[in-house]
């Protein structure tokens, strides 16, 4: 598939992405080469593969879920402005 400049340009006007003149071709050549190898890489035989979950098929070991930190609320309440029953006060902002 060969993509055009004018394409290339309307692209980047979506984006809002401004390019030179030369910039232009050099980018549409590239779209187009790799539109190419997408075409190419579709005509290959993939029935007879197994789909994978993941392509190292590696179990991901999770570090137990333990507590670490204290809680220090009580502190961080004694600085707050206004907090009452373990919950921060703030000033209303919608009506």
């Amino acid at each position: 598939m060969n993509i055009s400049e004018k394409v290339v340009k309307e692209t980047a006007e979506l984006a809002q992405l401004v390019f030179s003149d030369e910039d232009l071709s050099v980018i549409s050549g590239s779209m187009s080469e790799i539109l190419a190898l997408v075409e190419q890489m579709q005509e290959v035989n993939t029935s007879t593969v197994i789909p994978m979950s993941h392509p190292l098929d590696a179990t991901q070991w999770l570090r137990p879920d333990e507590v670490t930190e204290s809680s220090h609320r009580e502190e961080f309440q004694k600085l707050a402005p206004e907090a009452r029953d373990g919950v921060y006060l703030v000033p209303r902002v919608v009506d």
